[in-house]
């Protein structure tokens, strides 16, 4: 009895701290309203965006005011986990209503499109040549604010004390600062001036207001939906293109490293290892794209460069934008491409992937394993890696958990790209766009379209979801929520005299 009730509480504070997300959830999916002010004629629209919106805002409020805490509760990884689950559903749910309602998209499809820009992946079924500006910007809203953390976004406006529990449960377990508070808003900050910065850059470089709010939004977050279906391709501009690589890369970049950037740490950030690994892999990738694919397709030495540069940058840092179409790619390039996706961007980033850091430490781990086959057999080692102003040491759980991610990863990959084969996609496409959907990509080679049979979508569906989440923090998750359960419903006996 003493578990049951103990849980009743726990729950009921978490129902509470669900209300405030679910809340912001629902501003969010009203948001694109505002472009009325500029195209009134597409008010047809409105309670598309207002009735699911504002029905999720109620309900958040209602939960808040009615089961908020007397006293703060922080949360433990687990009970961050299930709010994350349950947030995460809301969100794909909800955000898939103005798909159906105004894009014509069936149930598959809208729920595919909305968990695409949660998740910041890209991979569309919309024909965006016919959608709405409300569409266009409510597909790019979804990735700006699932890009930071959809959980730390809401809870940076409402500053509410649950611990790290969230932060952890979203991937984003390491602090900018000591305070979860303070650095949540840290997080935000920079992240609006990427976008604001963004947004003025690419106006200036030739694109409209509207188009440029788009793009910025989706390049920070590494999102890669687009206002055109040849994505940046449209536009053929050398100088667009220079401004959204630097876009992408700082929503790659992990938020530790941009903080020490900004506090003028220029020799910690040389050292971190995620930024040495992308210093090799960027030029790798470059060179084997331009060697094996563009040097052929383009005449000129400027754009061939200029499209491997592009793709490689957009494959490493999971923003899926693209300028050509990869049919023409050879098998080394279209390997090249896939082992990027896979690889991902920083670890506290808005990137998606294994993450920089595991194969870092996968091949630190290796380097030690080899020295330490030299060391005499009574040695005491310990590996460490460089922290932000010294050397920190590395035990043996961290590299076992990181082991134990990236084979889980992989073994998903696999069966994903299997599973995609069973439906008619050649051994390359399928390897190629299960990588896009897991890595939370968004670049294609034709598989995702609106002819893709509904099961395919939902496998990429769930793909994108676990790469998101990080899907052991699922796992826990929906085991947490299983074990509770049994307490919850479980009967107390009544004694007998």
């Amino acid at each position: 009895m003493r578990q049951k009730q103990f849980l009743q509480r726990r729950y009921r504070a978490m129902a509470a701290y669900e209300g405030l997300i679910l809340f912001l959830l629902g501003l969010l999916v009203i948001c694109p309203l505002s472009a009325l002010i500029v195209w009134p004629q597409e008010a047809r629209q409105v309670w598309w965006f207002l009735l699911p919106g504002g029905s999720l805002a109620a309900l958040g409020a209602l939960l808040w005011w009615s089961l908020r805490p007397k006293e703060p509760v922080s949360l433990s990884t687990p009970e961050g986990a299930v709010i994350i689950v349950f947030a995460w559903a809301a969100a794909m749910l909800v955000g898939a209503v103005p798909l159906m309602g105004c894009a014509g998209l069936n149930f598959s499809q809208a729920v595919f499109e909305a968990t695409s820009g949660w998740t910041t992946t890209g991979l569309s079924v919309v024909d965006v040549t016919k959608a709405s500006h409300l569409i266009l910007l409510h597909r790019s809203i979804m990735q700006l604010a699932g890009g930071a953390g959809l959980a730390i976004l809401m809870l940076a406006a409402f500053g509410g004390p649950l611990g790290v529990g969230l932060s952890a449960a979203e991937g984003k377990e390491t602090q900018l600062v000591p305070h979860m508070r303070r650095s949540t808003r840290l997080v935000v900050s920079i992240y609006a001036a990427y976008a604001l910065t963004g947004i003025l850059a690419l106006r200036l470089a030739g694109m409209d207001w509207f188009d440029a709010v788009n793009h910025s939004f989706c390049a920070v977050s590494t999102g890669g939906f687009s206002t055109r279906p040849e994505s940046i391709g449209y536009w053929n501009s050398p100088l667009i293109e220079a401004v959204t690589i630097p876009l992408m890369i700082l929503g790659n970049l992990n938020f530790l490293t941009t903080y020490a950037l900004l506090r003028g740490k220029w020799r910690a950030v040389l050292r971190n290892g995620e930024v040495r690994l992308m210093a090799f892999l960027l030029p790798v990738g470059i060179s084997v794209l331009f060697i094996c694919a563009t040097a052929a397709m383009f005449p000129s030495l400027g754009k061939s460069l200029r499209v491997a540069i592009f793709e490689t940058v957009s494959a490493l840092t999971t923003t899926g934008y693209s300028t050509v179409d990869y049919k023409s790619f050879n098998a080394a390039a279209t390997l090249m491409l896939i082992t990027l996706m896979l690889v991902g961007g920083g670890i506290c980033s808005t990137a998606g992937g294994i993450k920089q850091f595991r194969i870092y430490m996968m091949w630190r781990t290796l380097l030690w394993e080899f020295r330490r086959l030299l060391l005499p057999r009574n040695a005491v080692s310990r590996p460490q890696i460089w922290g932000e102003d010294s050397r920190e040491p590395v035990d043996d759980a961290s590299l076992r958990q990181i082991g134990v991610f990236i084979f889980l990863y992989l073994v998903l990959f696999l069966s994903g790209a299997v599973l995609l084969g069973v439906f008619g996609f050649s051994l390359s496409d399928s390897l190629f766009e299960f990588a896009s959907a897991l890595g939370t990509v968004g670049l294609s080679v034709g598989v995702t379209s609106q002819t893709t049979p509904s099961a395919a979508l939902w496998a990429e569906t769930l793909a994108m979801l676990l790469g998101r989440l990080e899907f052991l923090v699922v796992g826990i998750g929906l085991v947490k929520i299983i074990q509770d359960g049994r307490w919850m419903v479980k009967v107390v006996p009544t004694s007998r005299k």
